[in-house]
């Protein structure tokens, strides 16, 4: 039998092999080159694919990280920060994940451009930041954008705006893998092409592509001949992931043979982060837990708050010659996410993807540091836009921080309904912001509009049913109200 699976298996690569060939043959020139160096990595990630038997973890294996393997974000801010912060911010490299889209918020092109606050994007409110930093401590931190073939057009157009800040700016593309059929393994597409037909048939695979791409693009290297020491990467819509200068100097004072290659944030889990990868020691190593890993019969125990206490935040900062020395070596070592998907036609496809925090096992001396929630503050849906655009949070250059007039630290939960889930749509909904400084709960829901100096507190449900319409008039006050059908406002 397992003689007959390895036949099987050897049969799968070299048809996969011969298709790939085929593909790189239509491309021309440079294009061509790109294509190989992808697909030598495509391969690589297809051949382990095809070993992988049975979920990665033995559930009976896996245990609490050791005390010391997290340490508390206050402990490392206890050590305070060296005189010449320069010295420090000089070796750093701010690397933001930019190869996603705006679609499911309901816009096109790149999601980093959205606009978030006070007509500020995403990408904006990045370079600010990293300007600021530079201007303030006289350091040259450079932004480096991990595009897709989905951003790259679209993004390098819009950095010619940024030409006068004092930031350098550097882009590299993550590789474009085929999709694969789900019945017979190989890939869907015919040529190179990227339109048409051939539109669907291609994938950016998954953050944790950063590694090879980065290296490929010849950029790691160059920004070692430097003096660049560490990368912190972060998504670009992440509001909170800001440079900490506190586990910057934590990272940068190491000794030389105890240096940490490999810092994940991590935060204490809520309710609603309970889908979010987490820590564990496995085999004596650190190493993250994605759900997607998790056996069915362990799924509940896994998304526990007890048990599992803490998830990925997915700010990561991550030691440059460490990875260049990794890829070299072919050790970095992902755990295959395999995410199935249906095209338009209704073919069944499956693409292989990784995730970037899964390479924390491969790193010497790694290390998880327990953050402040504020340092997570991602913006997926329109609900999430909402609280970013209020005045919860104040913006002062590029950052977003909680207002001080909020008396407690926490979020409110807010949930909009269907009507307010593309962002254009939502913009026509709120004549302007509400004031939720004093909100703890909002559900909203059916065709609703905000009109102007609206103040929310406590908790307040809106529901207008199929067919009604609820506008919640100007200066309007709700506290611990429930409004539905036809506006009537009852005491919560």
């Amino acid at each position: 039998m397992a003689q007959f699976q390895e036949v099987m298996r050897q049969q799968l690569e070299s048809a996969m092999h011969a298709e790939l060939e085929k593909l790189v043959g239509t491309a021309k020139g440079a294009k061509a080159e790109v294509s190989k160096k992808d697909f030598e990595g495509f391969r690589k990630l297809f051949h382990r694919f095809l070993q992988v038997k049975g979920p990665s973890v033995e559930w009976s294996k896996i245990n609490r990280p050791p005390e010391d393997s997290i340490q508390p974000y206050d402990k490392i801010k206890a050590k305070g920060l060296p005189d010449y912060i320069a010295d420090s911010l000089n070796k750093l490299v701010v690397v933001k994940l930019n190869g996603g889209l705006g679609t499911s918020m309901g816009c096109k092109g790149p999601k980093s451009l959205i606009s978030v606050r006070n007509e500020n994007t995403f990408l904006d409110l990045t370079v600010q930041q990293i300007e600021h930093l530079n201007k303030t401590y006289n350091a040259d931190v450079p932004l480096v954008l991990m595009n897709s073939f989905n951003t790259d057009e679209d993004t390098k157009k819009i950095l010619q705006k940024y030409t006068h800040h004092r930031v350098k700016i550097h882009t590299f593309n993550q590789s474009r893998y085929p999709r694969i059929n789900k019945e017979s393994l190989l890939p869907v597409a015919k040529d190179m092409a990227m339109t048409g037909e051939n539109a669907d048939v291609w994938y950016p695979p998954g953050h944790g592509d950063i590694y090879a791409s980065f290296n490929n693009s010849g950029l790691l290297e160059q920004l070692i001949a430097e003096g660049k020491e560490y990368i912190f990467v972060s998504n670009i819509d992440n509001l909170g992931a800001t440079v900490d200068l506190y586990i910057l100097n934590h990272l940068v004072s190491q000794p030389n043979g105890k240096r940490c290659e490999f810092i994940m944030e991590v935060t204490d889990k809520t309710r609603a982060d309970v889908k979010g990868g987490t820590l564990i020691q496995y085999d004596g190593k650190l190493r993250l837990l994605e759900i997607a890993q998790v056996p069915k019969a362990h799924v509940d125990e896994f998304k526990s708050v007890t048990k599992f206490k803490i998830f990925n935040t997915n700010n990561l900062w991550i030691s440059l010659s460490a990875i260049k020395r990794l890829q070299e070596q072919n050790a970095m070592d992902m755990e295959i996410i395999v995410n199935p998907k249906t095209l338009d036609g209704g073919l069944n496809v499956i693409q292989l993807e990784t995730a970037v925090g899964a390479a924390i096992k491969c790193f010497d001396n790694a290390l998880g540091i327990n953050v402040p929630r504020s340092r997570f503050l991602p913006v997926k849906t329109t609900s999430d836009l909402l609280l970013v655009m209020s005045n919860l949070y104040s913006l002062d250059a590029g950052s977003l921080t909680m207002s001080e007039r909020r008396e407690f630290p926490t979020t409110p939960h807010v949930k909009l309904g269907s009507s307010f889930t593309k962002v254009q749509e939502y913009l026509t909904r709120f004549e302007s912001i509400p004031d939720m400084l004093e909100l703890d709960h909002l559900t909203v829901s059916g065709d609703v509009t905000f009109g102007k100096h609206v103040s929310l507190k406590g908790t307040v449900i809106i529901i207008a049913n199929h067919g009604d319409r609820i506008d919640i008039p100007a200066g309007s006050m709700l506290e611990n109200k429930i409004v539905s059908g036809n506006l009537r406002i009852l005491d919560h």
